[in-house]
């Protein structure tokens, strides 16, 4: 934890969702229930949901994170919404702004520095995009609030990390987005990240196309775009390799341990393997902010929002992933994720 210095800033995500379900239900056995984590939301939906659940959790609402204490649950209350707000599963415009509020007000703290970093629990992008056209995901919003023009989003199970070339776009859209620049810019965000970690961190590229292209047969891009990027990371040092063919990279980094990551050109072919592997384990981690973001790594899961039913341990991993990158902040490292250091 992040003792004798900023908390930890953790966003509810939507009201909806599973983020605060989870977030009370960790509070209840003991744990957020420390002045190194501020939760940032609405301290009358946390209560609202806390007798929905028939949980006892002390909620302590403040102005500022300056003020977390121990023994409650501390949350910096925006003041958006009240109980009759409370809308669970429910696809709520109201809820979805207010999630956007959230992670805003936190990413501004953490770039003035009253805040460690930020974890962040689910958004309902179709609920958010109703109030705000132009949202597309948590990674974008905070980069454009941090002026990040170079990021990459990082899936990590502490013992593979995989990033990507896009995310958030159409299939049309990230096929046009493979370019040098940006296969090269992921590949060195990578490689810089696992470097906190790792002495030589081993990074493979995925193909855009099956086969990796098959030598021009399935498509150009692979020779085009990939091909030269990876070139032009390993003369800069970096230990790469590829394009490799997205069928057959995951098996060998997993059960042959021939990589410590794998750059993907688009958000299924990285979020689907990984998912696989630690749908409950996995962190998201955004590379190349000028302050920490690490985030569970599903949904807001209106189907089972609000049951009890949800497992909790993803925020546990995303905190400590967060706690982790800070320490090493601190003692000089960059910030990203391990892989076999963990």
């Amino acid at each position: 934890m992040t003792t004798g210095a900023a908390p930890m800033a953790v966003t509810m995500g939507d009201p909806s969702g599973v983020g605060p379900e989870i977030i009370l239900r960790r509070a209840s056995a003991g744990a957020l229930l420390d002045p190194s984590v501020v939760v940032y939301g609405d301290a009358s939906i946390l209560r609202r949901g806390a007798d929905l659940l028939g949980l006892e959790v002390p909620i302590e609402p403040m102005r500022s994170p300056d003020g977390a204490a121990g023994g409650v649950l501390s949350v910096v209350d925006l003041g958006l919404l009240g109980a009759c707000d409370h809308r669970p599963g429910e696809l709520d415009v109201a809820s979805g702004a207010a999630a956007r509020a959230y992670v805003e007000r936190a990413t501004h703290d953490a770039i003035a520095g009253r805040v460690a970093g930020l974890v962040t629990m689910p958004m309902n992008k179709e609920a958010t995009q109703r109030s705000d056209p132009t949202f597309v995901g948590h990674t974008e919003l905070i980069a454009q609030l941090c002026g990040a023009e170079r990021v990459t989003m990082m899936l990590t199970n502490g013992t593979l990390a995989v990033t990507h070339v896009s995310t958030h776009c159409s299939l049309r859209e990230a096929i046009d987005r493979v370019r040098v620049d940006r296969v090269l810019d992921v590949i060195e965000l990578t490689d810089a990240t696992l470097r906190r970690f790792l002495d030589r961190p081993r990074v493979a590229v995925c193909g855009l196309n099956p086969h990796a292209g098959e030598h021009g047969l399935f498509g150009t891009e692979d020779i085009e775009h990939i091909a030269p990027a990876i070139a032009a990371a390993q003369r800069r040092g970096i230990d790469v390799s590829g394009p490799h063919p997205a069928d057959t990279v995951f098996f060998q980094a997993v059960h042959r341990q021939r990589y410590d990551a794998i750059v993907c050109m688009y958000h299924d072919q990285g979020h689907g393997p990984m998912k696989l592997l630690a749908f409950e384990t996995g962190v998201n981690v955004t590379l190349g902010l000028p302050i920490i973001r690490t985030s569970v790594d599903h949904g807001t899961a209106f189907d089972i929002a609000w049951t009890g039913t949800a497992f909790v341990e993803s925020l546990d991993h995303a905190l400590d992933f967060a706690e982790r990158l800070y320490a090493g902040r601190r003692s000089g490292g960059a910030a990203g994720a391990g892989a076999r250091s963990t």
